[in-house]
C-alpha cells in the first residue's frame, strides 16, 4: 500500500478519529490537558507505526506534559485502538507535539498587524432584533410597495 492511496488516507483518518475520542473519553492521565486535539495522523503503509501530532489549547509546558503522559499510555491506547478497529495490524504510537495551529494563530495576528486591522473588527457586539424596522426603509408599510423619490 503506497503512503498517498486512498485505503491509506481512511486508514489515517479513522485512527485519528478513534485515537480523539479515546483521549477524550478514556484516558485519566492528570497529564494530559483537557483541550488535546490530535491534529494529524500518519499510519506507516505497513501498518506498524504511527505517528500521531497532538495540539493543546494551552502553553508549551502543558504540550510538553502531555505528550508525556500519551507517551506513557500509548500501550492502553494500543490496546484500545485494536480492539475498537479491525484492522491487520495495530501500530504502534509515536506522539509528536504539533504547533501549527499556535503558528497560524501568530502569523494571522502578524498580518493583522501588518494591515492596521484590530482583532476585534468586523465583529459587531450589538445584539441584532428583527423585529426593530429598518429606519433607513422607505418602503410603504400600508401597501408593502417601494416608494422613489423621482
Amino acid at each position: 500500500m503506497r503512503k498517498d492511496s486512498i485505503k491509506n488516507i481512511r486508514i489515517n483518518q479513522e485512527v485519528q478519529k478513534e485515537l480523539s475520542e479515546l483521549i477524550r473519553s478514556e484516558v485519566k492521565d492528570p497529564r494530559i490537558h483537557e483541550f488535546t486535539s490530535v491534529t494529524r495522523c500518519e499510519v506507516a503503509p505497513d501498518l506498524k507505526t504511527a505517528k500521531v501530532f497532538i495540539s493543546v489549547l494551552g502553553s508549551e509546558e502543558e504540550l510538553k506534559d502531555t505528550v508525556k503522559g500519551l507517551k506513557n499510555a500509548a500501550s492502553f491506547l494500543r490496546s484500545r485502538l485494536a480492539g475498537s478497529m479491525n484492522m491487520r495490524n495495530t501500530p504502534e504510537l509515536r506522539f509528536i507535539a504539533d504547533d501549527s495551529i499556535a503558528y497560524g494563530i501568530e502569523m494571522s495576528k502578524k498580518i493583522d498587524e501588518l494591515a492596521g486591522v484590530s482583532p476585534d473588527a468586523g465583529i459587531d457586539t450589538e445584539p441584532f432584533d428583527i423585529t426593530d424596522p429598518d429606519p433607513n426603509d422607505e418602503s410603504d408599510e400600508e401597501t408593502g410597495t417601494e416608494s422613489f423619490e423621482e
